[in-house]
């Protein structure tokens, strides 16, 4: 039989006290922490973009010295080909250094690819 008063009570409950933040502060820090990353990677697409947009605007703006390099280069060796011309052809009799061997009446710039 029981004692009289009955058996003391059993003390299951564990008092153990409370370890690191809880799981909203978990789960603000978490999100406040994506926010912030989102943001910066906002910020570095908009510097992106601003660069390539002036990368492309100064190529446009170089594009007439380009050309205008290329055609110099293309005169300077269309001179050098017909100079080389000449000294080559030079015991061939009625032979016109520089005069296309074509019947053709429009003009076509010759090919140059500098490699």
């Amino acid at each position: 039989m029981p004692p009289p008063g009955g058996y003391e009570t059993l003390k299951y409950k564990r008092n153990l006290p409370i370890r690191g933040a809880g799981g909203i502060a978990l789960f603000g820090g978490t999100a406040l922490i994506c926010a912030l990353g989102f943001w910066r990677l906002g910020e570095a697409n908009l510097e992106k973009r601003e660069l390539q947009r002036e990368k492309a605007w100064s190529r446009i703006y170089l594009v007439p010295a380009i050309l205008a390099e290329q055609d110099r280069d293309e005169h300077r060796r269309s001179l050098a080909a017909v100079a080389r011309e000449k000294e080559i052809m030079k015991d061939v009799p009625g032979w016109e250094a520089g005069q296309s061997v074509y019947n053709t009446k429009r003009y076509t710039p010759s090919t140059i690819v500098v490699l």
